[in-house]
C-alpha cells in the first residue's frame, strides 16, 4: 500500500517495498481496498528485501520494530519507524483504517520531503 500510494502522489521519488518473509502475491483485500481509492496494485508483486535495495535507498521506512533487526546499522541514519499495525488477521474495517494511516503518512513524507526537492 504505501508503495502503491507514494508512487501515485509523488512527481520525483519512486517507492519500493520489500519484506523480509514477503507473501507470494499481493492480498486479495489489498487489491480491493487500493482500488477503493482509485490505485490498482493487480500488477505489483510482493518483493524480498536485499542488502541491495537497503543500500540503494535513501530513505528505508518499516513498519514495525520487528524490521529492525534487518537493518544494517550503517544504515540507521536513512531510517523511519512508523509502527503500522500488521494488517494480517484484521478485519477489513480495520485493514481500511490503517490504509488511511499510511496514506496519511505517505503524503506527509512527501510534503516535508518536498521542501527539500527530494521528492
Amino acid at each position: 500500500m504505501a508503495e502503491a500510494f507514494f508512487n501515485s502522489l509523488s512527481k520525483r521519488g519512486k517507492a519500493i517495498s520489500a519484506g523480509t518473509n514477503p507473501d507470494k502475491e499481493i492480498h486479495p483485500w489489498t487489491i480491493q481496498l487500493m482500488r477503493e481509492v482509485g490505485i490498482d496494485v493487480t500488477q505489483q508483486k510482493p518483493k524480498l528485501l536485499t542488502d541491495k535495495l537497503i543500500r540503494k535507498a535513501d530513505k528505508i521506512i518499516i513498519m514495525d520494530s520487528d524490521s529492525l533487526k534487518n537493518i544494517p546499522s550503517e544504515n540507521l541514519s536513512k531510517l523511519e519507524n512508523w509502527q503500522i499495525k500488521k494488517l494480517l488477521g484484521e478485519p477489513i474495517g480495520r485493514v481500511r483504517e490503517i490504509r488511511d494511516e499510511i496514506k496519511e503518512k505517505i503524503e506527509q513524507l512527501i510534503k516535508e520531503d518536498y521542501s527539500s526537492n527530494r521528492f
